[in-house]
């Protein structure tokens, strides 16, 4: 990658990237919906469950725990309840643990792969066998496992690497666009409030954030996937701006995932749908 200067529009915010090849120190912030994309390396839900599977890679089936505990089981819906008045639980968590992208080269320096765990946890000074160590492993593990049909997959351990990977997809970009949330709240009932905004009827590239060292994203692009930007008002006045990914064709998505299991619906027969967590980001065509 030559120096450059790469601009997007997120949520509003504008994301300046300026990639500061050749200076020291070169630190890379992406503003997202002005605000930073907050990144976690940290503990899940008090520091249980790591193996219980990313709810976003769709190979995975859920486990009993995940089904029950998950606070991603409110995510889940189907398109054809997403309309005003609508109302349903959602907890949109903050993570506390931020972590940074680290500058492309330096990214592109740092082995990421299953076989140089014991370099990686030496580099960052994790201790082996330890809850970090656990995540970094399945981090790396699930962004080396083949993407499911119909989609194609690539994790970014830099913000360049992710924008380059999304115009690569996409062609131009029109913005990228990540939920907003006024404060953090408990789990509560929302309702949908008028203005629903379809922003993509067929192809994006979605990335969610990972749990690891740096900022790492597991990105998928799908010409079977409607965005939508979705108003939202909570029990308690806590409005948001939530990020809805419907998949319009899940027929090659594990029959046991978690989506299956909560909505009672079987695969690659209705669209299912998601809220996106706030530190996740939808890549727009122009």
């Amino acid at each position: 990658m030559e120096e450059k200067s790469t601009s997007v529009n997120v949520g509003g915010g504008g994301v300046n990237v300026n990639t500061g090849k050749g200076k020291p120190g070169g630190d890379t912030h992406v503003n997202v919906g002005g605000k930073g994309v907050g990144v976690n390396t940290g503990k899940p839900g008090g520091g249980t469950h790591v193996n219980v599977g990313d709810p976003f890679n769709y190979l995975y089936a859920a486990s009993e725990t995940q089904i029950h505990e998950d606070p991603n089981v409110a995510l889940f819906f189907l398109e054809k309840d997403m309309h005003p008045g609508a109302t349903m639980s959602l907890h949109f968590t903050e993570n506390t643990e931020k972590s940074a992208f680290l500058p492309y080269q330096t990214a592109q320096k740092i082995p990421f792969s299953s076989d140089k765990l014991p370099e990686i946890f030496n580099k960052f000074s994790v201790k082996p066998g330890s809850l970090k160590a656990e995540m970094m492993k399945n981090t790396i593990k699930e962004c080396e496992q083949p993407a499911i049909e119909g989609e194609e997959k690539y994790c970014a351990t830099s913000l360049e690497s992710m924008i380059d990977y999304s115009i690569s997809k996409l062609g131009k970009v029109d913005q990228a666009v990540s939920t907003e949330v006024e404060k953090q709240t408990p789990m509560q009932k929302y309702t949908i409030a008028a203005g629903v905004q379809k922003m993509t009827d067929d192809k994006a590239v979605v990335c969610h954030k990972q749990n690891y060292a740096y900022a790492v994203f597991y990105c998928h692009k799908s010409e079977t996937t409607r965005a939508y930007m979705v108003p939202l008002e909570g029990a308690d006045g806590t409005k948001a701006k939530a990020v809805a990914v419907c998949h319009t064709d899940t027929s090659a998505w594990n029959p046991k995932h978690l989506a299956f299991q909560v909505l009672k619906v079987e695969p690659g027969t209705i669209p299912v749908c998601h809220f996106l967590p706030r530190d996740h980001i939808v890549w727009v065509p122009k």
